[in-house]
Order: C-alpha cells, then structure tokens, then sequence
C-alpha cells in the first residue's frame, strides 16, 4: 500500500516502523496501566519491555533471516533494514520470552502475575504491528476473488503487485485485538496468575495457524507436507497452553 509514509529531506519515515513504534508505546502503557491496578511496579514493567523489545527485534529479524537465507546473498547488510519490513513473531516472541524469564528471576518478580500483564499489551502491540505489516505489503496472502481482496500497487511493496490478495496482515489484525479484548474481559476472571497469558498462547496459537494457510510469502520449511514453521510453532505452543492452563486451574482446588 504505502510502504513510505514521506520523506523529511534525506530523513524516511517508513510505515511500518512507525507503526511498530506505535504498538510499542501503547503496549507499555496498557502494561503499566494494569500493573499499577495491581499493585505492581509499572516502573520495573517498563524497563522489562525495554529489555523485551530489543530481544523480540533481534529475535524477530534472525527468525526471518534463518528461514528467507536467498533474500540477502547478494545484499547482506540489508539484513538490518528492518523498518522495511521483515520480522517473524514466533522469533521475536521466543527471543524476548528468554530475556524476560532471566529479568523476572534476577529482580525476583512474580512469574504468573507479570506474564498475565504482559500478555494483553503484546496483543495490542502486535495489532499495530500488522496494520503496518499491511502498509509494507509483508506477510501477504494468496490469491483471492472475494469482495474483500486487495492489490498492491506501490512498487516498493514487499507483496505482489498488480493482482487481489487475501488481506491476511488485517486478518491478522483484526484476530489481535479480538484476542486482546478476550484477555481484558478475562483478566479479572482468572482463577490463578498465568491463566491470562496461558489464553493468549492458546488463542493465538491456533488463530495464527490458521491464517497461515491463507498466506502466500515465503514460509520456510514445510513440516509433514503441511505444516510451516510458525504453525508447528503455534500449534505446539498452544498445546503447552492447554497443560499449563489445566494445571494452574488445579492448584487452585488443592
């Protein structure tokens, strides 16, 4: 669509960082919000996210250069051009996760508290992170005839251009802010702490695999004849999600 929002003389603001930017902001501050109503401190909440944001780039870059290798053989150092577009989530989750879990144990915070007020403000951000995926053209979806389909004009768009697509980055959207609107209405009804971040793992595990099989960029390796990465990842995920939410309801009946 408009990979480029406009120019400041030799100063581009790309969309799709900017909207990055924008999911981060607001997802720090509903994470901060929500500390604070809990009695936690929303100062220590932010330098997690910090902390949580650098690993989930890098995380999120490697994971797309590791499973799109060809596309920067000829150009390595457009590895790091990543306000064009080109961040995986799962990467991105996995790297911050580790970086969070070490944080959580160094400062001694609760684990199940912390994650569930996390988990609402990584939906909210990963909302505007697809909007702007959308605006880049990453993360395109396969040919489509419906009402809704859409095409690519721009000739920097990382999507095909020229033909109607599944609109899978606002599929993607929109299946974010369901799921972070899930997650608020249920994190007052939790039996346990890490119940709310348990959901989210669920919910998006299986939501985002199903939307893959909507999407037409390159999605690495195919496990099975059937399964990307990012659906075994999603799928397995969400099984561990299922575990962990049973066991955390139990202990609350011992």
């Amino acid at each position: 669509m408009y990979p480029v929002l406009f120019n400041l003389g030799k100063v581009v603001i790309y969309t799709y960082g900017l909207f990055v930017a924008i999911g981060f902001i607001t997802g720090i501050t509903i994470a901060k919000r929500e500390a604070r109503r809990i009695g936690e401190d929303p100062n220590r909440i932010m330098d997690l996210s910090f902390y949580g944001l650098v690993a989930s780039i890098i995380g999120a870059r490697l994971f797309y250069v590791i499973t799109n290798p060809g596309m920067f053989k000829a150009a390595p150092m457009e590895i790091f051009k990543i306000w064009e577009g080109g961040l995986v989530f799962y990467g991105g989750f996995l790297g911050a996760a580790i970086v969070i879990f070490f944080y959580i144990r160094h400062f001694k915070m609760p684990l199940g508290k912390t994650a569930d007020i996390l988990a609402p403000a990584i939906a909210i951000g990963h909302f505007f992170g697809r909007i702007g995926c959308f605006f880049a053209g990453c993360c395109y979806g396969k040919v489509c005839e419906l009402p809704w389909a859409v095409k690519f004009t721009h000739p920097e768009s990382l999507a095909p251009t020229g033909i109607f697509l599944h609109p899978t980055q606002l599929y993607s959207a929109l299946n974010n802010i369901i799921i972070f609107a899930i997650l608020w209405f249920y994190r007052n009804r939790k039996q346990t702490d890490g119940q709310v971040f348990c959901l989210y793992i669920l919910l998006y595990g299986v939501s985002r695999s199903m939307i893959e099989l909507l999407r037409d960029d390159f999605r690495g390796h195919i496990f099975f004849g059937i399964l990307s990465v990012s659906q075994l990842i999603g799928l397995v995920l969400a099984l561990f999600a299922v575990v962990m939410f049973i066991r955390l309801g139990k202990k609350t009946t011992d």
